[in-house]
């Protein structure tokens, strides 16, 4: 009787030492999918780093060809201009 309650035993144990392998799997598969999008998350940030420079050196050009287009007006006035009209 002793031999069959340590055979369950043993099944037992090898079937919980099963189900932490599985788990230690899925956690692992888990980690590298993490990884991966962590990977694509960095390289759309410095792609949309560079068009956030090449954008705001483009405004600059811009503002500053309006600046010597119309010496007259300031952006801040400018925008004091927009906000009374409403």
């Amino acid at each position: 009787m002793l031999l069959y309650v340590l055979i369950g035993l043993c099944l037992s144990l090898a079937g919980v030492a099963g189900l932490q392998f599985t788990y230690m799997f899925y956690l692992d598969r888990i980690d590298n999918e993490r990884k991966k999008r962590l990977h694509e998350l960095e390289k759309e940030c410095r792609s949309l780093t560079n068009q956030l420079a090449s954008v705001k050196s483009e405004l600059k050009m811009k503002n500053d060809m309006l600046a010597a287009a119309f010496p007259e007006f300031e952006e801040e006035e400018a925008w004091a201009d927009v906000i009374d009209d409403r």
